[in-house]
């Protein structure tokens, strides 16, 4: 069987609000216009779905609006939903002021996505091979003890990828080291990294990130239209990006790392994974919403449409 791709975070609704500037405290903005997306764990999910692996949800859902409208979107793609559904609560939702510089600001409150046990994350059932993803804001509580305590029991064979988030670095260090313990694959942007880190160079915190997880651990850091670097375990290598003119960059790094993972789990090697993630997260930006992934042959076309791009996908940079 093939590996799944299992994403345990929120699975939100985004109300994305489009907004000529943020307003001064205490002030008010008009809005040009709003929209209703699935989003958080969403997008992750549907980037690996299009890119052909079977994704699985493992998180908390609600029951109303909010939670129809999530279900809704991951059934649509074939997703699977193994926790039961919360009848008591309904499923939050992240207020994403959108500037038309594609700057986004958001604001979220908690429903019944932070509502999880052991036992509603075991209900996804996974085994040797399948992926299982993280989010740093599910290191908070109420999430964070049933959280740790599933994954501190899983299997060897099945894989865990940490995207920390912005919050991670404000977490109290013992739990921090918890969580990275347990950690076969870090991906982030480089403000998180260097949060870990210090460093500000892709390749060099590539390699630092790896410093602080399991021997054999691979990080990933991605700097925008940079591209991103890849600590795979025994060298740096630099994966060129793909600028772009953006529109709406909410949900592009999910969307890196939906189709990075996901290529990781047709066997794809991490370089490979990571120039198919980069073109997805180049595509996304030209879109508005969260849910807006490429599939497998829109990057495909879009890479071979790259003239412009280096004759090498990758460079190995040499790390002191």
């Amino acid at each position: 069987m093939a590996a799944r791709v299992i994403h345990t975070a929120q699975a939100l609704v985004d109300l994305v609000v489009d907004v000529p500037m943020l307003p001064r405290r205490g002030g008010n903005v008009m809005a040009q216009a709003s929209e209703r997306y699935a989003g958080g764990a969403v997008t992750i999910l549907l980037a690996a779905a299009r890119s052909g692996v079977q994704a699985v949800h493992a998180g908390g859902h609600g029951t109303g609006p909010n939670g129809e409208l999530v279900r809704a979107v991951l059934y649509a793609e074939g997703i699977a939903v193994t926790a039961p559904q919360n009848w008591d609560l309904d499923t939050g939702v992240c207020v994403v002021l959108l500037e038309p510089t594609a700057e986004r600001t958001f604001v979220t409150t908690q429903g019944a996505e932070r509502v999880i046990s052991v036992e509603s994350l075991a209900a996804s059932r996974p085994v040797d091979g399948d992926i299982v993803c993280v989010s740093g804001y599910s290191l908070v509580p109420p999430t964070v003890e049933p959280m740790l305590a599933w994954l501190e029991g899983l299997a060897a064979g099945v894989h865990i990828v940490l995207d920390p988030g912005a919050v991670f670095a404000e977490l109290p260090g013992p739990l921090r080291d918890r969580m990275l313990a347990i950690t076969d694959v870090w991906t982030s942007n480089a403000e998180e990294a260097e949060a870990l880190t210090g460093q500000t160079s892709m390749g060099e915190a590539a390699k630092s990130v790896a410093g602080h997880l399991v021997p054999g651990a691979v990080a990933v850091v991605r700097d925008g239209a940079e591209g991103c670097a890849v600590w795979d375990g025994a060298d740096v290598h630099v994966v060129a990006g793909f600028p772009q003119e953006p529109v709406d960059t909410n949900g592009a790094g999910d969307t890196h790392t939906g189709v990075l993972i996901a290529e990781r789990a047709k066997g794809a090697d991490w370089v490979t994974a990571a120039r198919r993630a980069n073109a997805a997260g180049a595509i996304k930006v030209t879109r508005r919403g969260p849910s807006t992934a490429p599939g497998a042959a829109e990057i495909d076309a879009f890479l071979a449409a790259q003239t412009h791009a280096a004759p090498t996908p990758a460079t190995h940079t040499p790390v002191e």
